[in-house]
């Protein structure tokens, strides 16, 4: 698929313009010839070569969010419950999206659909747009017969966890930034302004205080190993992301995740609340348990959770339970075990899924709270003990001076 920039006129003589996402410029003349649009040949051009070539900076190119994705889903169930048919309700989202790249995904589905496709299989061409959860829910609301329906509960699903990848961020943003900027000082610290002290304090021919010395001695090596040591955390960086890639590693790091004091909780909960969410929404639009799970493990955003529903899976085609299996994994916690057999003794799984993943919700918000509240005082206390015991460290000569004359 490449980008095309088009040029025609409309039905009513005007000239029109705009972009298409298509194979060839014969398929983007095809679609404005269905829109009533008499496109012009020498007007249909790929978009980045010979003159028409834009200049792309990796990283800061328009893209497709999940917003994007979360508002078209939205409209579009609002459109089809109004009776609007969804070749029309596709033609009218392409034409208002913003988004220019998923302005002519959107042109694409359309025409799709309007060849014969189903939405679910137009919408698995685009795997990088649409995830498997998203087709599979399509697919269940078009053979169900409630698009609509399904549409508004994808939406809703979608919006839940973004609001609950933002409370994350926002939970991990403060403390990391916060110590990298005390990191950053005190780098700037030993690496620019002791060693002016250092030179001063040579000048005296006394013996310094043991705090001062200590921080001069730091501050020569990394003065004098600060390239080496500003290689080794990159490539220790980078090797941890390539370990990570690894099945192995994934399952290992993400493992550690887990077991870290009062982080891994916070991880913990994050995965039981998107994996009840997931599961729940995926259950109550009519995907089989066997799918519903299989799509649940890759979106639960740990390897470690990934396998115990995988092996819960396992359990089900073998015709046991889905609590055994999460009990025996010791990933979750026992409630959300509890609560699942009771959803399955019942028959309100979807029910009772959706109650924890609302209650893990809130776990989630209090648990960044907490973090937020136990960071500060310990930041607090490592500004004062090593930047502020540099800078003491470093006026004990000057006092000594000081008492010496007086």
């Amino acid at each position: 698929m490449a980008i095309f920039r088009w040029q025609g006129v409309g039905p009513n003589g005007e000239t029109v313009k705009g972009e298409m996402d298509a194979p060839n410029a014969s398929a983007v003349a095809a679609r404005l010839r269905l829109r009533r649009i008499r496109p012009l040949p020498d007007r249909i051009r790929a978009k980045g070569r010979g003159l028409d070539r834009e200049l792309h900076i990796p990283g800061l190119g328009e893209k497709i969010k999940r917003r994007d994705v979360v508002i078209f889903t939205r409209q579009l169930a609002t459109m089809i419950d109004a009776g609007l048919p969804i070749v029309q309700a596709l033609d009218l989202l392409a034409q208002q999206t913003e988004n220019k790249i998923f302005s002519g995904v959107i042109a694409t589905l359309k025409h799709d659909v309007e060849s014969g496709s189903a939405f679910a299989e137009s919408l698995a061409k685009h795997p990088t747009v649409f995830d498997e959860l998203y087709i599979n829910m399509v697919s269940a609301g078009e053979m169900g017969g409630m698009l609509d329906t399904i549409l508004v509960r994808l939406a809703a699903y979608m919006e839940k966890a973004v609001k609950l990848k933002a409370k994350i961020k926002s939970a991990m943003i403060y403390p990391i930034s916060v110590i990298g900027i005390a990191v950053l000082v005190t780098a700037l610290l030993l690496v620019y302004v002791i060693p002016v002290f250092g030179e001063m304090f040579a000048s005296f021919g006394e013996e310094l205080p043991l705090p001062t010395q200590i921080a001069i001695n730091l501050s020569s090596v990394a003065v004098a190993y600060f390239w080496h040591m500003l290689a080794g955390v990159v490539g220790t960086t980078i090797g941890i992301r390539a370990y990570y890639r690894t099945e192995r590693g994934r399952q290992r790091l993400d493992g550690l995740v887990l077991r870290l004091p009062i982080v891994g909780d916070i991880f913990r909960k994050t995965a039981v609340a998107r994996f009840t969410r997931t599961l729940s929404t995926l259950v109550s639009s009519g995907v089989p348990i066997l799918d519903s799970l299989s799509i649940t493990g890759k979106t639960a955003g740990n390897k470690v959770v990934e396998n115990a529903v995988l092996v819960a899976r396992q359990s089900i085609s073998e015709g046991k339970t889905l609590a055994d299996p999460l009990i025996s994994s010791q990933v979750f916690p026992p409630m959300v075990c509890q609560m699942v057999q009771v959803g399955e003794t019942t028959g309100a799984l979807d029910t009772m899924l959706s109650k924890i993943a609302d209650f893990y919700d809130d776990e989630v918000d209090t648990a960044a709270s907490n973090l937020t509240t136990l960071v500060e005082p310990v930041v607090i206390l490592f500004l004062g003990v090593v930047i502020g015991g540099i800078i003491v460290s470093m006026y004990l000569p000057i006092f000594q001076l000081g008492s010496v004359l007086n």
